[in-house]
């Protein structure tokens, strides 16, 4: 009988050794979810130094944000809070994840940028009416820049 093994110094392990892939990231303290089509997603604070929030909670409940089953996301792989009061739910240091339809969240962001708007057209306003021949007024400059380093 012959012996049909190859020898052993003819052995390779080029296949059982795994890709080396260089690149890595480390894991971020709150998950991003999948994106889904039509839904923006948040955290939202549910405790302040172990004590609950729940004035919070309530609020942007009534915003119209719903807690995130942890069935429909097991992507994040995440362990919820100990002792939370939303057990099916994604909670995290005190935070839950929450999804509302994109339109009322754009519809909210219209509401406050159109609040800024006009809250800056008061202060504007309030500043050119000063009138002092002592201190002339210049436009105000309403940009910002930043840098970082030496410049």
């Amino acid at each position: 009988m012959a012996d049909e093994r190859t020898p052993r110094f003819q052995d390779t392990r080029a296949e059982d050794v795994r890709p080396k892939d260089d690149s890595w990231v480390p894991a971020s303290i709150l998950p991003t979810p999948e994106p889904q089509d039509g839904w923006t997603f948040r955290w939202i604070r549910t405790s302040v130094n172990g004590e609950p929030d729940n004035q919070n909670v309530s609020r942007k409940f009534r915003e119209g944000w719903v807690p995130v089953k942890a069935s429909e996301h097991p992507e994040l792989k995440i362990q919820s809070d100990y002792k939370s009061q939303f057990k099916d739910n994604i909670e995290q240091g005190g935070l839950l994840l929450c999804k509302a339809p994109k339109e009322k969240m754009d519809a909210r962001n219209k509401h406050y940028q159109e609040l800024a708007r006009q809250q800056m057209e008061g202060v504007d306003a309030q500043y050119m009416s000063q009138n002092d021949p002592r201190m002339p007024l210049m436009e105000p400059e309403k940009s910002t820049r930043t840098t970082f380093g030496k410049g």
